[in-house]
């Protein structure tokens, strides 16, 4: 099979139709570039799509956790915890607000955050120490915010439900029940990504889905510098231009453009979760009898949405630069956060999260998009296997 000189592999790549296109010409050809009636109709189908009573569509998935952050009231004597295996915006969103990060390791066995150290992390200080969680749905892989939500209710925390990887995603409660990962059954706020490489694409996007009325007329304003129209909230009324502004916010809008992309592709996203499941499945089976480790889950208790597929190898940058020698461009997830030079600034230091730097020690991101071929990921895993009969020999 000589598909190198053929082929260039990614990680991950959006894929654009022509129904795509013909959306966002639409767009173009009608009344509103931005601010207009595609915003609302991209909210509503989202909210519906994943079971909350309430969407907001931003310019981001970081504008989505800087809002809810904001929203929430965190400040300079605010103390939230998450996971440091997870890309740096999941926490960089509290030092915007000037609040501290604290960290909990993950679970090895899920690369999640480790539930029950989160509640030794809890337990260890008084009550009223720490003000929310941001549980981050890594991988796909849906966290069991139930579990989550008894210690918050415990400690009186909020919830952000990091599921930017997550659309589609499930997991089953205690209940036997179905939890749509970002439904706002657990979690105060949810967020989530429109970038390229994920299940929906608008070019850049993001979403902030609740169940929570206050929160939601919250995040309209603070999307849009603080200013409202709305009858309701308005001290002064002066005519039917009036407005006021009545925070400080942020042009964090999304345009048309992208909503009718976002709308577009949404119209596929079952498809699309089919083709992953397909793909993670004809990996899993390659692998079964390998050398090459790989996530398992209970699959009648969680859905996964796949939007990666991690391995674990030992020589790890071997690896990553053998599948670049035959244009396979695999991707390692993540640089654990509590390692970057900014942090560490903060106090943090190599050594204080074994689990979650064993993780980034071996794993790597193989090609998982739904426009992957069948010839293209069994080159992927022909290649993976070489390596590692090689290495083992």
């Amino acid at each position: 099979m000589n598909i190198t000189t053929t082929f260039s592999i990614p990680y991950g790549k959006q894929n654009i139709t022509q129904e795509d296109i013909d959306a966002v010409v639409e767009t173009l050809q009608a009344d509103f570039l931005t601010q207009g009636p595609k915003i609302e109709e991209f909210e509503q189908k989202f909210a519906d799509y994943v079971g909350s009573k309430y969407a907001v569509a931003v310019s981001n998935g970081t504008a989505a956790l800087h809002l809810c952050t904001l929203a929430l009231n965190v400040n300079e004597k605010s103390k939230v915890i998450t996971t440091p295996i997870t890309f740096a915006a999941s926490a960089n969103c509290v030092r915007y607000c000037g609040g501290e990060v604290v960290f909990a390791d993950i679970d090895p066995k899920t690369a999640l955050i480790d539930v029950e150290k989160l509640e030794e992390l809890l337990k260890s200080s008084p009550k009223g120490t720490y003000d929310g969680i941001i549980p981050v749905d890594f991988m796909g892989l849906p966290v069991n915010l139930e579990k989550i939500k008894k210690l918050a209710d415990e400690y009186d925390l909020w919830i952000i439900e990091d599921a930017c990887h997550a659309p589609g995603g499930y997991f089953v409660d205690s209940a036997n029940q179905k939890q749509n990962c970002g439904n706002g059954n657990y979690a105060d706020l949810a967020i989530f990504s429109f970038h390229p490489v994920k299940h929906i694409a608008s070019g850049e996007g993001g979403m902030i889905t609740t169940n929570d009325k206050n929160l939601y007329d919250k995040l309209i304003k603070l999307r849009t510098h603080g200013i409202t129209k709305n009858q309701d909230l308005l001290q002064e009324n002066h005519g039917s231009w009036y407005y006021e502004m009545q925070d400080l916010g942020y042009n964090y809008r999304i345009p048309d453009i992208l909503a009718s992309l976002g709308i577009s592709q949404l119209s596929r996203a079952d498809e699309m979760m089919q083709k992953r499941q397909a793909i993670a499945k004809r990996y899993d089976e390659a692998f079964q009898n390998s050398e090459v480790c790989f996530f398992q889950y209970p699959k009648d208790k969680v859905f996964h949405a796949y939007h990666l597929y991690v391995i674990q190898v030992e020589q790890r940058k071997e690896l990553y630069d053998y599948l670049r020698e035959n244009n396979i461009f695999a991707q390692v997830h993540y640089i654990p956060v509590h390692t970057m030079p900014y942090y560490q600034s903060l106090g943090y230091k190599k050594g204080d999260f074994p689990n979650a730097e064993k993780y980034y020690e071996s794993c790597l991101s193989l090609p998982m998009y739904p426009t992957l071929t069948e010839e293209e990921q069994n080159f992927v895993i022909e290649k993976v296997l070489e390596f590692v009969k090689n290495k083992v020999e």
